[in-house]
């Protein structure tokens, strides 16, 4: 998704592509996501890249994983994985699990979800060692709700669950 940092109409800016119209352009940048997550989980440090294509949409956006792993697997164990991470695991309200094969990115708008794992399109290469992953998230909505969480966390507070 495009951001305030670009104009909506061609303008001056001094990363030139992103002078270029949001609304109108996909556009090749930067982003800091690969190093924010070495920072967090240090065994990745200089083992993960990054970069990003915002794109005009003003919501949702779509991180592509490729993953190189050492044992060999397939995608039904992949996905069955992420299934149980987003059904069962400690990350339970965190991550969603799509079997949906019309996912779009305006059906995501409002999800609080860290991310939604669009299971029908994950790849496993013929070697069985290379893996990509399509994950969505809302980058306004569902960001304000992880720092709800993170702030109720850091606050000690718990909410009551009904369901």
């Amino acid at each position: 998704s495009y951001t305030n940092d670009q104009n909506l109409l061609d303008n001056f800016h001094k990363k030139y592509r992103r002078g270029r119209s949001a609304a109108l352009n996909l556009v090749i940048t930067e982003t800091g996501a690969d190093k924010a997550v070495a920072k967090v989980l240090p065994p990745l440090a200089g083992k993960l890249t990054g970069n990003a294509v915002r794109v005009p949409t003003p919501d949702v956006s779509l991180a592509i994983l490729s993953l190189t792993i050492k044992k060999e697997t397939t995608k039904d164990v992949v996905n069955g994985i992420l299934r149980e991470a987003a059904l069962n695991g400690h990350l339970v309200e965190q991550i969603q699990y799509s079997i949906s094969n019309e996912l779009v990115s305006t059906d995501l708008v409002g999800n609080p979800c860290a991310s939604i794992v669009d299971s029908p399109a994950t790849i496993v290469s013929k070697d069985q060692k290379n893996v990509v992953l399509y994950v969505w998230y809302d980058n306004e909505y569902g960001y304000t709700r992880q720092v709800m969480r993170l702030a109720k966390h850091l606050a000690d507070v718990i909410r009551l669950k009904y369901y």
